[in-house]
């Protein structure tokens, strides 16, 4: 994680990763945080998408993690900013993990049958669940970490989508969950 940490910081000033009011955060608030969806996946999985990758927050963490744990299982990053895109192929190349990254818009991929989805600060809930409906394996999990107004989120939700769901208390933020929410169908 280290050189990771240091290709980000080399990068950052340039396309903007992680905000700079965080960077000096970066192991608790973007690899801890990201590092934590890990011990929520309790079976073997083949193949994991993580959704708005950004800076690779947290799909090219669970990737690193997954080299050791797991190194049979697939990563793939979907960004549509190609500049972050570039950032997250060079990282992959350096961290030499089984990854690939998708530079397209997620509404336009075929649909990747994953066993594990997961999205950090990408989008709402509802909005959320129509990507996992399409893009998740039929026994497949979503885990989406989200803030103090989750609850609200799944409210909203679940006025236009079933799914079963579970909360996970965040390890890095006290008013943060993790959702965990699989069997996901519209209303």
């Amino acid at each position: 994680m280290e050189f990771y940490a240091e290709l980000l910081e080399k990068w950052n000033p340039t396309i903007n990763l992680v905000s700079k009011a965080t960077i000096d955060e970066i192991w608790t608030r973007h690899f801890l945080d990201s590092a934590q969806l890990c011990d929520l996946v309790t079976r073997e999985i083949h193949h994991w998408a993580d959704f708005g990758a950004g800076g690779g927050f947290p799909g090219l963490v669970v990737a690193v993690l997954l080299k050791e744990r797991s190194p049979e299982t697939k990563m793939t990053l979907v960004e549509s900013d190609k500049r972050k895109a570039t950032f997250l192929r060079t990282a992959v190349r350096e961290l030499a993990v089984n990854t690939d990254v998708v530079s397209e818009r997620i509404e336009g991929l075929t649909p990747l049958k994953a066993d594990v989805l997961s999205a950090r600060a990408l989008a709402p809930l509802v909005k959320l669940c129509e990507y996992a409906e399409r893009h998740l394996a039929p026994s497949g999990a979503a885990l989406f970490p989200k803030g103090a107004n989750h609850a609200e989120e799944l409210k909203e939700a679940l006025a236009s989508w079933t799914f079963k769901s579970q909360e996970f208390p965040s390890k890095t933020n006290l008013n943060a969950v993790i959702l965990k929410l699989g069997d996901i169908a519209r209303v």
